[in-house]
This record gives structure tokens, sequence and C-alpha cells, in this order.
């Protein structure tokens, strides 16, 4: 690849690194601080969850992802242990969006037991095994599912400098294609598939079906599905044709993918934990307020830095009143 081309590369990952940290930083604001009592809701954990893997991807992966292109020499074991974070941050986007689906067809299909099976403890149990199935997943290479040429290479290597380190060197592409891709990416995906053509079709009929005051909350509930399948959609938009990559890699040949193709698969890659922040702004209203709300903190407390005495004195007053109102039995609106 011509110099130019590979600046171009690496300045776009920083971007879509920046992006990827701001973006989810304020997802997990919006959840966390925005959305009162959003924690004890099932989806926005594991919300929280997907937020917290494409953070990672942007202070984590995307580093790799430019430093694993040969500019760092490091012993291949070393080399093989980078190179399983980023399958482990993908894994936990993977394992993050098969939870929502579940949780989404268990409110809609269970509902007199939902409450009970979805409790708080358990929520956060299955947001653990999650991140723990991920990291067991992810490190499966170092486990000896590696390539093992590299390995060989570096034993007969009797100089003191190891080899420069890159993904493919180390990482099997047997591996990534029958394990990662079609094991721990795809299967995945069709369960999400299966489990949201499942909610569409019944609330579909239960529209149909259901008197007028029932309908707005299936209304929201068909809504936060479809925002939640856009997010599935996205990802597998945004990796599949990466992973397809990889498959042309091992059956064709090297000669089958140029280089600038295979780094346009992943840039998309990583963007894709880039574009769901904006997907939530977007789609979900409650995150629509919690981001509204966050942005007017923000502003009040920049004009209080800036002197502006007027609104820093409005802000303060209008606590105060409400504050001596609960203290005189009182009620107010919160």
């Amino acid at each position: 690849m011509a110099e130019w081309s590979w600046v171009a590369y690496t300045a776009l990952e920083v971007l879509i690194a920046v992006a990827c940290c701001l973006g989810n930083v304020l997802v997990v604001c919006a959840v966390c601080i925005g959305i009162r009592d959003s924690l004890r809701e099932p989806t926005f954990c594991f919300l929280v969850s997907l937020a917290v893997a494409d953070f990672l991807v942007g202070v984590a992966a995307v580093p790799l992802a430019v430093l694993l292109d040969g500019w760092v020499s490091v012993t291949p074991d070393l080399c093989l242990f980078l190179s399983c974070v980023v399958l482990v941050l993908t894994q936990a986007s993977v394992l993050s969006l098969l939870a929502i689906a579940v949780d989404r067809y268990l409110r809609l299909h269970t509902p007199l037991r939902y409450k009970a099976l979805a409790t708080q403890r358990r929520t956060w149990m299955a947001v653990s095994m999650c991140w723990s199935l991920s990291c067991l997943l992810g490190f499966t290479p170092l486990f000896g599912w590696r390539n093992d040429s590299s390995m060989a290479s570096d034993s007969t290597n009797t100089s003191s400098s190891s080899p420069p380190c890159t993904f493919l060197s180390v990482i099997s592409l047997p591996f990534m294609v029958y394990f990662n891709f079609l094991g721990c990416v795809m299967a995945p995906l069709l369960v999400m598939t299966l489990l949201y053509t499942r909610i569409f079709w019944s609330l579909q009929g239960r529209l149909k079906d259901s008197c007028p005051q029932a309908q707005a909350s299936l209304l929201r509930e068909k809504r936060l599905a479809c925002s939640l399948a856009l997010v599935l959609i996205l990802f597998a938009g945004c990796w599949i044709p990466l992973h397809l990559m990889n498959c042309l890699l091992l059956f064709q040949g090297p000669q089958a993918v140029t280089q600038g193709t295979l780094y346009t698969g992943i840039l998309l890659s990583h963007a894709n934990s880039a574009v769901n922040p904006v997907v939530y702004a977007c789609r979900i209203p409650k995150i629509q307020q919690a981001y509204s709300q966050i942005w007017r903190r923000l502003l009040v407390r920049l004009n209080c830095h800036h002197g502006d005495k007027f609104i820093c004195c409005s802000i303060t007053g209008g606590r105060a009143n409400r504050t001596e109102t609960r203290g005189s039995g009182g009620t107010t609106t919160p």
C-alpha cells in the first residue's frame, strides 16, 4: 500500500477511536445518570455492556489494529495475546446483542414471569457471564489453536530480535473462519434473527387484536425492538465483510484480497462501535431525553464558569425552592 494510503487509514482509525470513546462514554453516562432506575431494566444493563465493549474498541482494539500491522516487534506469545484482545471485544459485543434479544423475547412472551426472572442480580450475573464467555472464546488461540508456522519460525530464529507482529502471523485463518466466524459470530446472529422475527410477528398480531389502550404500550415495545434490531443489522453489515475476506484468504490465498480492501473491512468493523451511540440517540426516546439532560447540565456549568450569574441563581434558586417545599410537607414535580 502507498504511504499516503496508509496515512489516510491511520487518520481514519484515529477519528473512529475518538468517536468510539466519546460516544460510548456518553451512552454510559446517559443510562447510569440520565435515566431514572435504568439499571433495574435488563435491556439498559445490556446496552451498557455493549457500550463498554464499543468504548474498549476505541481504547484498545483500534490502537492494536494499527500496531499489529507490522509496526511493533514483540515475542510471538505477546503478539498472540494482543491479537486475542481484539477477538474478546468482538465476542463481548455479539453476546451483549444476544442478551438484549433474549431479554426482549422473554419480556414479550413471558410477561407474568418476566419481573421474577429478570431481577437486577440475575441481569448483572448475565452480563458477567457474557464477558467471561467472551474471554474464554476470544483467548482460545492461547490454548493451542494458533498459527504454528509463526511459532516454528521463531523457534528456529537464532537472532535476538523478534519478528514484526501482525494479526494473521499468529492467528490461524481456519480458526478465524470455522470457529470465530461460523461458531462465534454467525451462530448467535442466526439465533438473534429468529428471536427478532418471533418478536415482530407476535407484536404485529397483538396490535391487530388489542384494544386502543394497550396499543400505545405495544407500539413503544415495537419501536424499541426496531431500534435494537437496527443495531444488530448494523453489526452484521459492518463485521461480515471482514469475515468474508478471511474466507477468501483461507480458500483462495493472499492474492484474493488486496491490502486496501482488507483495510477498508477493518475500518468498517471498527466504525460499527462509533455508529451505535448515534443509533441510540436517534431511535431510543429514553436515551434521547438523557442526552438532553446531560447537554443542559453541561451548558449550565459552562455558563456558571463564565460568570452568568442569572442562570446560576435561577438554577440554584429552583433547587432551593424545591427543597423548601419538600421540607414543609408539600409535593413537587421532580
